[in-house]
This record gives C-alpha cells, sequence and structure tokens, in this order.
C-alpha cells in the first residue's frame, strides 16, 4: 500500500486536508501524466454543481499536490463519498525527485455529467495550492471564471471540512 495520497481538487488545501482529519508530515508538487483536469463529477448535493475529476489523456497533465501520510487514507473515504462517487486508485506521480506511487480518487461513472458549474470557494481550495502549482496551470484554473456558479457565504469550518 502507499504512504502517499496526490490531490488535484480542493484538497490541494492543506487547510482543508488538516480540518478532515487526514495528518500528514509534509506536502509537495506533483504531476500525474496521462490524465487531465475535468470538472465533471456531479455533485451529491447541488444540482448542476461539478467537482474536480480527472479523464484520460494520452497528452495530458494534472497538477496537484502530494501529501505524505502520517495516517490512513481511509480517513479521506468518507468525504471523497468512495466507494460510491469516486474509487481510490493507485497511480505513479511525478515530483521533483522521482516517481512516488500514491493514492488518488477518480470519479465512478454514474456520477459524471457535462455542462456542470464549478463554485467559486471550490476553485479557490485549488488555487490555494499556490506555488507548488506552475503559472501556465493556475492561469488555467483562473480561466475557469466564466463557468463559475454563484456562491452563498459560508461557515469556514463547514466550508473546509465538506464541500459546500
Amino acid at each position: 500500500m502507499s504512504d502517499y495520497y496526490f490531490a488535484y481538487g480542493s484538497n490541494m488545501n492543506p487547510e482543508r486536508m488538516r480540518a478532515r482529519g487526514l495528518a500528514f508530515t509534509r506536502f509537495e508538487a506533483g504531476r500525474l501524466s496521462g490524465f487531465r483536469l475535468s470538472f465533471n463529477k456531479r455533485a451529491h448535493n447541488k444540482t448542476g454543481i461539478a467537482y474536480a475529476n480527472i479523464s484520460r489523456d494520452p497528452d495530458g497533465l494534472v497538477e496537484g499536490v502530494l501529501y505524505q501520510l502520517e495516517g490512513d487514507i481511509q480517513v479521506m473515504d468518507p468525504f471523497e463519498g468512495t466507494p460510491v462517487r469516486y474509487s481510490r486508485e493507485l497511480f505513479a506521480i511525478e515530483t521533483a525527485v522521482g516517481v512516488t506511487w500514491a493514492w488518488v480518487y477518480v470519479a465512478n461513472p454514474a456520477y459524471i455529467a457535462d455542462a456542470l458549474s464549478v463554485e467559486e470557494n471550490y476553485l479557490n481550495h485549488l488555487l490555494s495550492a499556490g506555488e507548488l502549482l506552475s503559472e501556465a496551470y493556475r492561469q488555467q484554473l483562473a480561466q475557469l471564471a466564466p463557468v463559475l456558479a454563484s456562491t452563498a457565504p459560508q461557515d469556514r469550518e463547514t466550508g473546509l471540512r465538506f464541500n459546500v
């Protein structure tokens, strides 16, 4: 099994990870080749809203955050809706010092849809990875603004723990 978890969506925010109770000793930039970032995973509690997913693309590259786990990855399963909404799989993640096998959540086909909107507060979790992402990737994320759904004010703690 792996002691690493690769986040490409809202879990790129280390504060969010702490709020969800996943213990980690460190985190760094990671990249997953052969995939692209997609916002096609239907939110289970909000009609028309998307969460992040990865889709196979031979020319694609997904940037994210690689966490070295101190605790058990299963702590994340309820937050990700595993095994129903996402499955958890092992993938080779590229880092500055080599390749590391890490857990990655992938949306199950029954929860994938087109024409979904991304909420601004959700996108902000991705952008919180800051310097761990390349400038080009940050710009690509920022260009999602035209498809953003409006978001209501929220309780900070609830927003960190759950996709609200």
